[in-house]
């Protein structure tokens, strides 16, 4: 439990730190939203929650799906052109690593749907995982779009305590309830579009 408990502390710190920050508190969470997609120790949840408590459910839950998605998104971009030719050089002699990058490329959309829809796992190994791999950035984009909408979705309205989150089980019902509607939506999105067939 100590990771947790650093976590919820940061997570405290935080949110004392931005409930404080008077009407700079949305801008200053947004952009802290946009950095959590590199960096991977950042509580997504705290900043979430400052945009709904200071913005409304509806306006704060939008302006955290933007920043969400485009912080994920420029980490995917960064990842994609630093350091993938660097990181395509080491795994040409390893095998074990190559056919897990290769299980990545291989994703179908609603897989990537569900992996980003899943409200806790961190956004920088997500990202950097797609960044390296030869998933297509449009791919991406549209996964990040749909799947980003149920981490918000939990975040702002359901999640309030990382903690109890895994030791609820209503809340973990909730989460599992979120996540394979997530992945029906993308399935649903993919038939329309056929977003496997043209990326």
């Amino acid at each position: 439990m100590e990771f947790f408990e650093v976590v919820n502390n940061l997570s405290i710190e935080l949110n004392n730190f931005l409930m404080n920050a008077g009407m700079w508190a949305p801008l200053i969470s947004s952009l802290l939203i946009i950095a959590e997609g590199v960096l991977a120790f950042l509580p997504l949840v705290v900043f979430v929650t400052i945009n709904v408590l200071s913005l409304g459910p509806v306006l704060g839950g939008i302006i955290s799906w933007i920043f969400t998605t485009l912080g994920s998104l420029l980490a995917f971009l960064l990842f994609r052109k630093g350091f993938s030719s660097f990181f395509n050089k080491k795994i040409e002699n390893n095998r074990k690593l190559e056919k897990f990058m290769n299980s990545i490329d291989e994703l179908k959309f609603r897989q990537l749907v569900l992996i980003i829809a899943i409200p806790f796992a961190p956004s920088f190994f997500i990202n950097l995982g797609a960044g390296l791999s030869n998933i297509a950035l449009k791919k991406y984009f549209y996964a990040l779009l749909l799947g980003k909408v149920f981490v918000i979705i939990f975040l702002g309205y359901i999640g309030s305590n990382i903690i109890d989150c895994f030791t609820n089980p209503i809340i973990l019902i909730k989460v599992i309830g979120l996540i394979l509607l997530a992945y029906i939506l993308a399935q649903v999105v993919n038939k329309k579009f056929d977003l496997d067939g043209r990326f």
